[in-house]
């Protein structure tokens, strides 16, 4: 059965990625999981989780380095010797600072192993390239976790729009800002301003989203930040404000940032305006998503709270333990069934064949078919760096200029 490998322990494993893996193997489609960190610290807390312990009751992952390891021990090379010691054919899901995402990617695909990673896919766009090359060379998936597309949401209006029922899109709004809390995390050890910053982590989403929603591409980018400090004293580009131009002519604002108040309700505020025309007339998509019509008060802690009950939740089925429902879970399923379906065919032409349907079909994110994350990613953090200047996408060198 196939055996899944997350290399990163931290918060996206626990809230998402982990559970997802835990729900498919008590369904039996995948076998033994396995998580390998820097240090043991991270698996610790996976393994101590008081939610996963209830949702998944006597279900348990192999950690590397071991539990047992002292947690200021650091292991940066470990990934590698886990990878390679995995029979081929099986699943990587890589959950590491997005600097990072290049090596243990190339690390599976040398090893024979087909690929899960979380968004986005690398920084540069020549990485992408030269891991679809290899990619398409081994017959190996490698899958973007773009969650938003499994929103039902998206998925409707990208049908409608895609039948002429919106026009064409011309000027759209998105932001999606995370809590104050995530500078206490780790984000405050990798999301600096030399390596990344809130547009690149969290704004790509929505950049995505317009791409699969209309199929129109992104020609140049403009991408202001601000400076701010995490607790730890690093600095980052923790206030962002993009702006987009689609080769139709198109403009998508893009506000991001680290900084929600804590005390607001829902886990972050996020959403996507669109304005649209054709045929004499004006049309729109509009998505709240962080408000689903959901308005709690509790008792004990006392909190007023909004949650989503579409990205990703627990819910209880009946018998022992919780389901994980939402399009975060489902995002993970397609991929890792895609994987499951692939490594299935021995032969590489075959696997070829799929993997070119895959492309086409354009529901789950690859290398191929969605280059202009990393053309635009590129051209941001060139942007970010000079000011806010204008960058360019060169699609036909796959290049950015300013």
């Amino acid at each position: 059965m196939t055996q899944v490998t997350v290399i990163g322990g931290g918060m996206i494993t626990h809230d998402q990625i982990l559970p997802s893996l835990y729900h498919m193997q008590r369904r039996g489609r995948i076998g033994e999981i396995a998580v390998c960190s820097l240090s043991s610290a991270p698996l610790r807390e996976l393994a101590n989780s008081e939610i996963l312990g209830r949702a998944f009751p006597g279900q348990s992952f192999r950690s590397y380095p071991d539990l047992s390891t002292p947690p200021e021990e650091s292991h940066p090379d470990l990934f590698r010797e886990v990878i390679v010691g995995m029979p081929p054919g099986n699943i990587v899901v890589v959950a590491v600072p997005d600097q990072l995402h290049y090596d243990v990617i190339m690390a599976a695909l040398d090893a024979g192993q087909h690929v899960c990673t979380v968004k986005p896919l690398v920084l540069k766009a020549a990485e992408a390239e030269i891991i679809e090359r290899k990619a398409r060379e081994r017959g190996l998936l490698v899958g973007i976790e773009y969650h938003k597309r499994f929103d039902d949401r998206s998925l409707m209006a990208r049908r409608r729009y895609r039948e002429g029922r919106f026009g064409e899109f011309r000027l759209g709004t998105a932001c999606l800002l995370e809590k104050w809390y995530y500078r206490e995390s780790n984000f405050q050890n990798w999301c600096t301003v030399e390596n990344s910053d809130a547009f690149t982590y969290i704004g790509c989403h929505y950049v995505d989203l317009v791409h699969f929603i209309t199929g129109l591409l992104p020609v140049s980018v403009s991408v202001y930040g601000i400076r701010d400090r995490y607790p730890n004293g690093n600095e980052g580009f923790l206030w962002t404000d993009a702006r987009v131009i689609w080769n139709n002519g198109a403009c998508l604002n893009v506000q991001n940032a680290l900084g929600f108040p804590d005390i607001a309700p829902g886990t972050n505020t996020q959403g996507l305006t669109m304005y649209c025309a054709g045929a004499g007339a004006g049309a729109l998509i509009s998505h709240s998503d962080q408000y689903r019509g959901l308005k709690y008060a509790y008792i004990d802690p006392p909190e007023y709270a909004e949650p989503s009950p579409d990205y990703f939740q627990y819910v209880d089925m009946g018998g022992s333990g919780l389901v994980p429902v939402g399009y975060g879970y489902r995002s993970v399923e397609y991929i890792v069934e895609a994987a499951i379906h692939l490594a299935a065919e021995k032969s590489v032409e075959r696997r070829r064949e799929i993997l070119a349907s895959i492309d086409r079909d354009g529901l789950m994110a690859t290398p191929a078919n969605s280059r202009y994350n990393e053309l635009v990613i590129e051209a941001g953090r060139l942007s970010i760096l000079n000011g806010g200047r204008t960058v360019c996408i060169d699609y036909n060198s796959n290049s950015v200029h300013a």
